[in-house]
């Protein structure tokens, strides 16, 4: 079982602050190397987001024939989907992600392949998110 805890962030303009959940994954570059990324959980999201820069330093290259628009509370975002070698703790997998080709969209650990290896629990009275390898 792998825990992580909520994340404190401001509000913005107002005063105060926020918990939200958050993961610590490592994605695999195309050389191999391994980039840390803390997306937000997010059950409600279909699938991972990964913001442009982010794309880049995976390697990822645009194909702009395979380029789609998926939605989301903020609208419509122009993406590539795409497939990453992913670690969540110790285990590897490769899960299907969408590549955003914008930059201003928050990281998003979604459903697809990661919620079918892992039983995700939102203990939120505790601030903290349970995943269990199924």
């Amino acid at each position: 079982m792998i825990t992580f805890k909520y994340r404190e962030e401001p509000l913005g303009k107002k005063s105060g602050y926020i918990l939200r959940p958050v993961a610590d994954v490592s994605l695999k570059t195309r050389s191999g190397t391994w980039i840390e990324y803390h997306p937000y959980i997010d059950s409600g999201a279909d699938v991972s987001l990964i913001p442009l820069s982010l794309g880049k330093l995976l390697g990822f290259r645009l194909d702009r024939t395979k380029v789609e628009q998926i939605g989301g509370i903020r609208g419509s975002v122009p993406v590539v989907n795409v497939s990453v070698p992913m670690k969540i703790g110790s285990h590897e997998f490769v899960a299907d992600a969408a590549w955003a080709l914008l930059e201003n969209i928050p990281p998003l650990l979604g459903r697809t392949t990661v919620f079918d290896i892992y039983r995700v629990t939102f203990e939120q009275p505790h601030h903290q998110i349970l995943f269990q390898k199924l």
